[in-house]
């Protein structure tokens, strides 16, 4: 009798499927192994004008029960399918750029996964008058509008618990979309049970705090400037998150501390993603993900878009030294695979940045507190950190979920992978702040089978 349920409720989800055709993956290049499961690539509608590419990936175990998790990268201006073909996705690309491997901590082992290319004119995603220029508030809203369509085009998978993931400057682009999700339920409803966001830029002054005890702490300069530090940046000389203040002191004699403490963090010599990682080398002048992160970082202190566009303009290579998009970049740009995804001709050759969507960008949020406040007493979240990365580091983070005030559930206690320590986890009342040991910025390519472990327990609210 149970058998024979099962087979009817499978093949009651199979006849209602409503999946585009058209968009459906029926042959991708490089891949010489065998799936068990269906994926797209197609355009879902944004804003007015605007075409967000999509890639979705069925789940290989149920993706009638699974939940459907959103994934996106940050810069802003980065591609997300970094994401899907670096990171999570159930195939990795080789470093010849032509071939797929198989992931066995693929996400969409219990997960259907979207991966979305935002804002328009980044990756594969374009505009129709090729308007780059967006905010916060714009990206949101055309990241809201996408889901909508998605849900139109996959109905599906309308009653699919759903949930928002994404890591780096997706510390804004998450919240911001939760919000308004949550907000436009009675109009649309969307299943929203939680969001995760990885090594995100929650609060720029907090980031900025604390990666100088981050740095110091880690080795990367020393007592004398230390002492500088506190004596200018710091209230009363003692050192703390309360007491010092490294993103806007206007003092002369603290802002040239700061500088220097900066200045091995942003070393070409160091990995600021994994401060322990090698340095791969990128081969071209292309704009990375490093240079987004880079002026992001450096805006206060001397180094901002402007000088990185005059750059450009004079052949100054700036390209990221210890990221390598040169794989990604050469797969995607082929023309059987861009056929295989649907990309219409009139798009421009894939970048894993966009330069211009990062210049012009408006950051209208500082912070994502209010955000925060507001998703914590209704769904759940994940906030985790790979606890060497120098980008968005975990201490940051930290703080700011501290700063919520939120109720303590748990303690803070290791929690374990494979008979190894995973990383630490403090659990708040509809929160959990993690670390992942020995892991970087990004997270699911440095710990793949930790990262698995990890949104697994989230998802399915196990234990870590």
């Amino acid at each position: 009798m149970y058998v024979l349920a099962a087979v009817v409720a499978v093949c009651l989800w199979v006849g209602s499927q409503a999946a585009p055709a058209a968009d459906e993956i029926t042959h991708l290049p490089g891949l010489n192994h065998d799936i068990a499961f269906k994926h797209y690539s197609g355009y879902l509608s944004g804003d007015t004008g605007k075409h967000l590419h999509y890639w979705f990936v069925e789940s290989s175990r149920d993706p009638g029960s699974d939940p459907v998790v959103l994934w996106m990268n940050g810069g802003p201006g980065c591609s997300s399918l970094e994401g899907l073909l670096v990171e999570l996705g159930p195939y990795l690309i080789n470093p010849d750029g032509k071939t797929l491997k198989k992931n066995p901590y693929a996400w969409n082992n219990m997960a259907n996964v979207l991966f979305l290319e935002a804002p328009a004119c980044v990756g594969f995603s374009y505009d129709d008058n090729d308007k780059c220029v967006t905010g916060d508030d714009e990206t949101s809203l055309s990241n809201y509008l996408a889901l909508q369509d998605f849900t139109n085009k996959f109905p599906e998978y309308r009653n699919n618990s759903f949930f928002l993931t994404g890591e780096s400057y997706a510390g804004i682009y998450i919240p911001t979309l939760a919000v308004r999700v949550l907000k436009g339920q009675e109009k649309f409803p969307i299943n929203l049970q939680g969001y995760a966001i990885g090594n995100g830029l929650s609060s720029k002054d907090l980031n900025e705090d604390s990666l100088i005890f981050f740095a110091y702490y880690h080795g990367l300069f020393g007592d004398d400037l230390w002492d500088r530090l506190v004596e200018h940046c710091c209230t009363g000389g003692s050192a703390s998150r309360q007491t010092c203040n490294f993103h806007d002191n206007l003092t002369p004699m603290c802002d040239k501390a700061v500088v220097d403490a900066k200045r091995p963090v942003y070393s070409r010599k160091l990995n600021r993603y994994n401060m322990y990682a090698k340095c791969p080398h990128t081969t071209g002048g292309k704009f990375s993900r490093y240079e987004a992160d880079l002026s992001n970082m450096m805006r206060r202190h001397g180094f901002n878009d402007t000088m990185m566009m005059e750059a450009k303009q004079n052949n100054i290579n700036y390209d990221a030294p210890c990221t390598n998009a040169t794989d990604i970049t050469t797969y995607l740009n082929t023309p059987a695979v861009r056929q295989a995804l649907h990309i219409p001709s009139k798009v421009k050759p894939f970048e894993i940045c966009n330069n211009a969507v990062h210049i012009f960008y408006k950051y209208e949020y500082t912070t994502m507190k209010p955000q925060y406040e507001y998703l914590t007493s209704r769904v759940r979240g994940l906030v985790y950190n790979g606890d060497i990365d120098m980008a968005c580091n975990f201490l940051g983070d930290q703080w700011f979920v501290e700063s919520l005030g939120l109720q303590v559930k748990e303690e803070r206690s290791m929690w374990f992978q494979g008979g190894q320590v995973g990383g630490f986890v403090k659990r708040f009342a509809n929160l959990d702040q993690l670390t992942v040991l020995g892991a970087g910025h990004m997270v699911p390519e440095d710990k793949p089978a930790p990262a698995l472990k990890m949104i697994d327990s989230f998802l399915f609210q196990k234990p870590y």
